[in-house]
């Protein structure tokens, strides 16, 4: 095998044959450069440098020199700081030809970060925002006369800014009023060039997440109203961009502005436009969309946290007569202040707020002082009660004519099903930036919170019954129909009808039978004996187990590479060999269909020289300055190979379960326990599996604790017979 140092690769020059080199990675990369120079008797070998050629064209530096790998094709080219004085030059050109091409040169050239600083230092930046704002006027005359060309003009520039922009060196606080104005406008015109209305979309998003005082000066000049036409659209990527620009700015919004905006979001009927032209469009949702989905459910939903941190103020009387409204729906009295003495009306409130379940009789506000859910809860029940009278009466009067141990206490549960609610739906907390998780039926309702809330204190209520529960079983039933309601929401149903209906499928006797099939008896699995069975067992497991997770790796992964763009995709896949002596990977174009060989994955690390697999916020790619924002997320998925002294391939999982599989599978590579989340459910769940296939014949049979004593000998032994 060569060493290490030395990597086999071939370098083109245009016009010349290709020519094949060993490069030695411990020369200096201007002395490689200067070599390659006078191999083709070119001079000034400082105005050249190596780039990758394929369809990156990154340039080779000092810092990325190692992903050379044997094999692979390099270019030789102007150097980056030549390449930006050119096309800084180009780009003015008077020719539109020329500009046209230079610009799309550029939004190329910018996605490299060596480039990008060079430019960047040319003040290139400041000369697209220039163009932007004033190049254009120039061309307004040719808009009706090449109208594709304006458009490709304009699309190619705001790509290169966005790229430029990408790499986070220049600050998003130094543009001026008049460029955001530009932007703005493209996205305010209805007939715009997709390209250009995509790039103004991108740039509009970023401006608004990544400077406060950017934020107030989008939201100025863009407007809800200027956005919603974008997604009555086909095109998903523009609808994306748009829910995104809505997110930013729901999220950026001073906390007072908050619910103004939410009003202007329901009077432009956004989510019925989402629901119609997205959500139940004929296109799948991609997964950037159902992420910016999911962020605006919980957008939309953490509005009710200042609800759901207001104590109820006992003194106040506005929210006291919500509570004599819950009382007069109820039981169809007025509040008479002049009937009877105060002794009896007091006795009959009390009497009316035992029955609608509340702790405190005598002073039910009291009860709406606990935070979460606060005055939320209060705000649920007084929906319930106007919208759903009927549903509302049927379970007060029902309750308050039962047995005093069997009845449900509306009040009591109500405030506690809020509570849970709340914990389900995480209101209150940032949207995580992985997370797809959106639930359709949320989108067809204005106020899907109050009619979630509807469904659920209805199955409590028959969840009670059902249970035949007392008051000491509260906790028991709060239980069960929150396992209810989260299997419910698994399905993810399209509707707050399809809901229900899966929630009347779930019946308590239902979720016995779930959970009976889901888990074994724990008292039948504690005696000695099965004790001792399941340790001999469990090393029979743990080897199934290895196995599995070794027979995982040699399918291989596909993994994204570490990028801070959500949007830009790039893959690499790894897989292990199947004598498990070597793990091969290698850059690919696109997420592969099905398996990668391994003769297309060029570079190969010997398990051999393997020495630790770190995991979390120890692994060098999440200690970067900046990496991924260190997002929670992201550190739950990164792990990386230390080989070598100090040598790491780094890795960040599609998802925990090929995390699990991955940190599983090298540990036992290296001789290591295996400790993830998975295996002990794995280990669990073939255990019991194993466990109940051997006791099967037992079934019914008491086990006793120690095993039975062995008999006396018997006095003679003349029963034995002789075969002879």
């Amino acid at each position: 095998m060569p060493p290490s140092d030395l990597v086999k690769v071939a370098i083109e020059w245009p016009g010349a044959f290709p020519k094949l080199m060993e490069i030695d990675q411990k020369k200096p990369l201007s002395a490689i450069i200067k070599e390659v120079c006078e191999g083709w008797s070119l001079g000034n070998h400082e105005n050249f440098a190596l780039q990758i050629a394929d369809a990156t064209n990154f340039y080779i530096t000092e810092k990325n020199r190692n992903d050379i790998k044997n094999g692979s094709i390099l270019r030789l080219t102007t150097s980056p700081y030549h390449t930006a004085v050119q096309l800084h030059e180009r780009i003015q050109s008077a020719s539109m030809d020329a500009k046209l091409e230079s610009l799309k040169d550029l939004a190329n050239a910018s996605r490299d970060i060596t480039f990008a600083q060079e430019f960047i230092n040319l003040d290139g930046i400041s000369l697209l925002t220039q163009m932007v704002e004033s190049g254009t006027e120039r061309y307004q005359k040719l808009q009706k006369i090449m109208k594709p060309c304006f458009g490709d003009l304009l699309s190619f520039t705001l790509t290169a800014f966005v790229e430029l922009m990408d790499h986070g060196i220049v600050s998003w606080d130094t543009f001026s009023v008049a460029f955001i104005k530009k932007i703005a406008s493209y996205v305010n015109k209805s007939a715009m060039d997709t390209a250009v209305l995509q790039r103004s979309l991108a740039i509009l998003e970023s401006m608004v997440l990544n400077s406060q005082d950017l934020y107030h000066k989008v939201a100025q000049e863009i407007t809800i109203g200027q956005l919603i036409p974008h997604l009555q659209g086909t095109d998903q990527d523009i609808q994306t961009y748009t829910v995104a620009v809505i997110n930013a700015l729901f999220l950026k919004a001073p906390e007072e502005k908050r619910q103004e905006m939410a009003h202007i979001l329901a009077q432009k009927q956004l989510r019925s436009i989402i629901l119609s032209n997205v959500i139940r469009s004929p296109t799948a949702i991609n997964d950037e969309m159902a992420h910016q989905l999911y962020v605006l459910q919980v957008l939309t939903f953490n509005l009710l946290e200042d609800r759901m941190m207001t104590k109820m103020d006992p003194q106040d009387q506005a929210q006291r007569d919500i509570i004599f409204e819950l009382r007069r729906i109820a039981f169809d009295v007025e509040c008479d202040p002049n009937g009877g003495s105060i002794e009896k009306r007091k006795s009959m409130y009390t009497r009316d707020y035992k029955k609608l379940g509340f702790i405190n009789h005598v002073n039910p506000a009291v009860d709406f002082t606990q935070i979460p859910p606060g005055m939320l809860a209060l705000d649920n029940m007084l929906y319930f009660a106007r919208h759903q009278q009927d549903a509302y009466i049927r379970i007060v009067l029902e309750n308050s004519s039962r047995e005093d141990k069997h009845e449900c206490p509306f009040g009591r549960s109500s405030i506690e099903l809020t509570k849970m609610l709340c914990e389900i739906l995480k209101v209150g907390e940032l949207p995580s930036e992985n997370c797809h998780d959106f639930h359709p039926m949320f989108f067809t309702h204005d106020r899907s919170f109050e009619e979630f809330f509807c469904i659920c204190i209805q199955l409590l209520n028959k969840t009670w019954k059902e249970m035949r529960a007392t008051s000491e079983d509260f906790n028991k039933v709060m239980q069960v129909v929150r396992e209810q309601i989260m299997r419910a929401l698994t399905l993810k149903p399209n509707s707050l009808d399809q809901f229900k209906s899966r929630l009347q499928s779930l019946s308590y006797t239902e979720i016995l039978k779930i959970r009976q099939s889901e888990r074994m008896n724990q008292e039948d699995f504690q005696s000695r004996p099965i004790l001792e069975l399941r340790e001999k067992i469990q090393p029979e497991i743990m080897e199934l187990i290895k196995q599995q997770r070794l027979n995982r790796l040699c399918d291989g992964t596909c993994f994204r590479k570490i990028s801070s763009r959500r949007r830009q995709d790039k893959f690499w896949y790894c897989r292990l060999s199947p004598n498990h002596k070597v793990l091969h990977y290698g850059d690919l174009e696109e997420s592969p269909q099905g398996e990668v060989p391994h003769d297309s994955l060029q570079d190969k690390l010997p398990v051999a020289d393997i020495k630790a697999v770190i995991t979390g916020k120890d692994c060098p790619h999440m200690k970067e300055k900046g990496a991924l924002k260190q997002n929670k997320e992201v550190l739950e998925l990164a792990f990386s190979v230390l080989y070598e002294s100090d040598e790491y391939l780094n890795f960040i999982a599609p998802d925990k379960h090929e995390y699990c599989v991955w940190t599983d599978g090298l540990n036992a590579l290296l001789g290591k326990e295996m400790t993830s989340d998975y295996t002990k459910s794995d280990m669990d769940t073939l255990l019991s599996m194993e466990m109940k296939l051997r006791l099967l014949d037992l079934e019914n049979i008491q086990i006793p604790e120690a095993p039975p004593p062995i008999p006396k000998e018997p006095s003679n032994y003349d029963f034995v017979y002789d075969c002879n």
